[in-house]
């Protein structure tokens, strides 16, 4: 392969078109806990467009400025008042943009190799940079990179400004305003349907305080640990058969298997079963944590975790808007023994994740944060005792669902940021319909370890 490298063609700020009148926001218990977490680092890859570079790069910044008028606290800063309380202050203090070349890549070399190439990484800038220096660093990064018949668009954004829910809400946004403004539509952009909700008047605003260390908090985890990354992917197919597995609904696995050509039947066929209680998100867990757990060669008596972010907007009672714009997730543990996960059936498995799930109610989500305010931390994010799971964002986040107007993405890919040994992201399957996308990242002797395990495999589509 010809040599190739990363060109920085220029790097600028971008504000918002119009003043931003949204008075400062405090940090919840959700989000505080992520200051020392890296930057999010998500972006979509695309077909290269037929308009000029210049015109499209000076479109993008338009569509930007555009957008973060809608999203005030993307182009501000964080500040700590002398009590100790963290915000965000929408000073438009603006976001940076770069503009990047990779000159002899294409698109198969970023979605052809079996494992995810280091290339990736570059497609984000901020690399490694942790949440808490949004005090003094902008708290989003947008970077273009042009490659011989493809772009990539990816962002990098404050953790404890945005969780997925928003990230994704902004992303789409922004692609809507582009299109809207690449079609000179640009009376429609003020109907925008997706306008974020800046309220903070929830149960996740508090007065504790978190107490942060000189030099601002530091991630809790090795960032320099050698690891392996790969995309699995999983057919809507085999997740039914899948799920019909765990369910014990064995007739339907059988029908799947002589219908599996049949497209109308299929459509048919999406409950599964009508009595089924494991979801098809949590049977796909069960199949990654056993695979995980048997590769890892743990001790019987080892307590293994497998931690889930779930969204918490729709578990409170009464629930909060669905465009609320912050944090508001926690993370829900499930533990087993080593033995137990690799002994026991499947089914057993994803009914310790669908009981943890189940019991993540009102009352357990004000638990949680009562928990934390008696003792304030930042998120310990990481793999401490070799042998936890951390899956995080979700294949229900609407990343397919853009357009900037030249189509729709061909892959979904994330930078270098928060990952470890098992951290595992979901995606939804591009084809949608049920498929799902799992972003795998393991020490690299776990990874040959599941890529060699039958029960997992089978599942996987190529």
């Amino acid at each position: 392969m010809s040599s190739s490298r990363l060109i920085i063609v220029s790097k600028t700020l971008v504000f918002p078109d119009q003043k931003s009148s949204l008075g400062d926001l405090k940090l919840s218990v959700s989000d505080l806990p992520m200051l020392s977490c890296h930057y999010i680092q998500k972006g979509c890859l695309f077909t290269r467009p037929s308009i000029p570079i210049d015109s499209l790069i000076s479109l993008l910044k338009q569509s930007l400025s555009k957008t973060l008028s809608f999203f005030p606290p993307l182009a501000g800063r964080l500040y700590t008042d002398e009590k100790g309380y963290i915000y965000i202050t929408c000073n438009d203090g603006g976001v940076e943009f770069h503009h990047a070349r990779y000159t002899s890549r294409f698109i198969r070399d970023v979605i052809g190799p079996v494992h995810v190439p280091e290339l990736v990484k570059e497609f984000f800038t901020f690399d490694k940079m942790v949440s808490y220096q949004g005090h003094y660093k902008p708290i989003m990064a947008v970077q273009f990179t042009e490659l011989e018949d493809g772009v990539f668009i990816g962002c990098s954004v404050n953790h404890a400004v945005i969780d997925g829910t928003s990230f994704w809400n902004f992303f789409n946004t922004l692609a809507d305003i582009c299109r809207k403004i690449s079609n000179n539509d640009n009376e429609s952009i003020e109907e925008i349907a997706r306008r974020p909700d800046f309220s903070r008047d929830s149960v996740f605003i508090s007065s504790a305080i978190l107490k942060v260390p000189d030099g601002g908090p530091k991630v809790t985890f090795n960032e320099n640990e050698p690891l392996c990354e790969r995309i699995f992917s999983f057919s809507r197919k085999a997740i039914l058969e899948l799920k019909a597995n765990v369910n014990g609904d064995f007739n339907a696995v059988e029908i799947l298997g002589k219908q599996s050509n049949d497209n109308k039947y299929y459509t048919e066929m999406a409950p599964v079963s009508r009595t089924a209680v494991i979801s098809s998100f949590q049977s796909l867990s069960a199949l990654l944590w056993r695979a995980v757990t048997r590769a890892r060669k743990l001790p019987a008596s080892k307590t293994t975790t497998f931690r889930m972010a779930i969204n918490c907007r729709h578990r409170l009672n009464p629930n909060m808007d669905p465009l609320y714009f912050g944090n508001a997730i926690q993370s829900i543990p499930t533990y087993a023994l080593a033995g137990d996960v690799t002994s026991r059936d499947i089914r057993w498995c994803a009914q310790q994740l669908n009981e943890s799930v189940k019991a993540h109610d009102d009352e357990t989500v004000l638990r949680f944060i009562h928990i934390w305010e008696k003792n304030p931390l930042c998120f310990p994010l990481g793999n401490l005792d070799g042998a936890s799971l951390t899956m995080g964002s979700s294949p229900r986040f609407p990343m397919y669902d853009n357009d900037f107007g030249w189509g729709r993405p061909l892959a979904v890919r994330s930078g270098g940021a928060n990952k470890f040994d098992g951290k595992i992201s979901a995606f939804p399957g591009r084809e949608g319909n049920g498929s799902v996308d799992l972003e795998v990242v393991l020490a690299p002797e776990t990874m040959a370890g599941i890529e060699s395990d039958h029960e997992f495999m089978q599942y996987v589509t190529f």
